[in-house]
């Protein structure tokens, strides 16, 4: 499954310092269609993320009955983005039936 969108990226503080793109709706509703095959636990998806030329792999957070993306260091430091930057990403998760 690819999925393509753009959000800005934002800080969450929580029990260690992250910034985040909140998945859409309706691209967080296919995900949670896919959960049950791909999850590892704790609604966690391992997924693929793509921004600009760079690209790492991560695992998306549930969040409030959506998906948000963790922006990595590799992210910030490679395509110079940082919080209220918008973004366009880029999501690959390996669904298997």
């Amino acid at each position: 499954m690819e999925l393509r969108f753009t959000g800005p990226i934002f800080f969450w503080r929580g029990p260690a310092p992250f910034h985040f793109v909140s998945v859409p709706e309706a691209e967080s509703a296919a995900l949670a269609d896919v959960s049950p095959l791909v999850s590892y636990g704790w609604g966690m998806i391992p997924a693929t993320v793509r921004i600009g030329g760079t690209t790492a792999t991560t695992a998306l957070w549930p969040k409030d009955g959506g998906y948000i993306v963790p922006v990595k260091r590799v992210f910030q430091d490679a395509e110079q983005v940082s919080v209220g930057d918008t973004v366009t990403i880029v999501l690959t998760v390996d669904v298997r039936t």
